[in-house]
C-alpha cells in the first residue's frame, strides 16, 4: 500500500500492534486502531500508567468479544499466591500504577495494585456466577469511560 508522506508520518507516530495466531486468524499489524478518545492525547504526553490502562482496556474488550454468554473475563494471578481474579474494575494512579478490582472464585473481594514495570496480565474465560444473569462485560464499560474522558 502506498502512503503519502503525511500518512507515513502519522502512522509512524501512532502506536503499533502486531499479532500472529496459529489458527490462521488474521491478527493486527501496523498502527493500532484506537478509539478516537484514546488518540486525543499524544502517547508522549501520557503517563506509563495511563497508557498501560488504555491498552489493557482494548485487550479486555477484544478478549470479551470472543466469549460466549456463559463466560466472563478474569485474570490469572502469579507470584506469592497463585489465583484467579474475576475482573470487575480497572483503574490507574499516575504516573505508574495500574489497579484491578474484582473477586476470587469463592467471592472474596480482591484488589491487585501493580507497577507498570511489573505488569503481566493473563486474561482467562471463567464461567459466569449466576446461571440466569447476563455476563458482565467490563470491557464495554471501560471503553465508554475512555470515550467520556
Amino acid at each position: 500500500m502506498i502512503e503519502t508522506s503525511a500518512e507515513y508520518a502519522e502512522n509512524d507516530a501512532l502506536p503499533r500492534r502486531h499479532e500472529v495466531h496459529t489458527s490462521g486468524e488474521e491478527g493486527c499489524s501496523g498502527p493500532a486502531k484506537l478509539p478516537e478518545s484514546v488518540g486525543r492525547k499524544p502517547v508522549k504526553e501520557k503517563s506509563p500508567a495511563e497508557w498501560a490502562y488504555e491498552r489493557l482496556v482494548l485487550y479486555i474488550q477484544s478478549f470479551e468479544e470472543q466469549l460466549d454468554n456463559e463466560h466472563e473475563v478474569a485474570m490469572g494471578l502469579a507470584g506469592g499466591q497463585v489465583g484467579v481474579l474475576r475482573i470487575e474494575g480497572l483503574g490507574f494512579f499516575d504516573p505508574d500504577i495500574v489497579t484491578f478490582y474484582g473477586s476470587e472464585p469463592d467471592g472474596t473481594r480482591t484488589q491487585l495494585i501493580q507497577h507498570v514495570t511489573q505488569l503481566n496480565v493473563m486474561l482467562r474465560a471463567v464461567r459466569k456466577e449466576v446461571e440466569e444473569a447476563s455476563p458482565q462485560r467490563i470491557g464495554f464499560r471501560l471503553v465508554q469511560d475512555l470515550d467520556n474522558a
